[in-house]
């Protein structure tokens, strides 16, 4: 029986982080699950693309746009299962029997969120908003299978919030799993988590509103 699952990685410049997440995935990989690595690149100037593709990654490449990536990497994926994961997320051990435990349902699903240092209060309200409103962000990672992916249209090729966009798209089709994605605390630390949370939610609350994602993501990165 081949594998059931292939994992998508969008990179951009993630030499330093990718090492530490593929090497988190061995264990789905030995668990007999992971058929394959796709990493769908936006135009690294780093070794992103050779760390990639010492790691045997299926390695496809176009512009930068989170949402364009994740499009072209499940485009490009083969299994029946996707299981997109953050370039700078770990999920933590035991995650590989969790998802196969799961792999005998419809429903999409995510992980729990947790940072590598510090956050606590930030990542539990992510967890709760993602239980309460079905919005988990894409550093929650997601698994899905082929048909439901391709039945609500995929990722929209856009720059930002493109993980709410397919979460809005799951509505009562998505679930959290008992297993934990551990994401870089990097730019919140680096710009302040009161900052940096206050920024996602405005930005968040922005894009439900009917905002253009071009124009959040140009505000975005300002």
């Amino acid at each position: 029986m081949p594998a059931p699952i292939s994992v998508i990685v969008p990179t951009l410049n993630a030499e330093a982080a990718l090492g530490p997440t593929l090497a988190a995935l061995m264990e789905g990989v030995d668990g007999g699950l992971i058929a394959e690595l796709v990493v769908s690149d936006g135009g690294s100037t780093d070794d992103t693309l050779k760390r990639a593709d010492a790691w045997g990654g299926n390695i496809v490449t176009g512009p930068s746009s989170r949402g364009g990536q994740l499009r072209r990497g499940c485009e490009a994926a083969r299994a029946e299962w996707f299981l997109v994961v953050h370039a700078d997320t770990v999920l933590s051990p035991g995650w590989s029997e969790v998802v196969s435990a799961h792999l005998g349902q419809r429903d999409a699903a995510y992980f729990k969120l947790r940072f590598d240092r510090g956050g606590r209060a930030v990542a539990a309200w992510a967890n709760l908003r993602a239980r309460l409103f079905g919005l988990p962000y894409g550093d929650q990672g997601l698994l899905i299978r082929r048909d439901l992916y391709a039945r609500v249209g995929g990722y929209p090729d856009i720059p930002l919030m493109e993980d709410v966009a397919l979460a809005r798209a799951l509505r009562g089709q998505l679930v959290p799993l008992d297993a934990t994605a551990v994401t870089s605390a990097e730019k919140y630390r680096r710009q302040g988590w009161v900052r940096r949370g206050a920024r996602n939610l405005w930005t968040l609350t922005r894009y439900l509103a009917g905002a253009d994602p071009e124009a959040l993501a140009a505000a975005y990165r300002r």
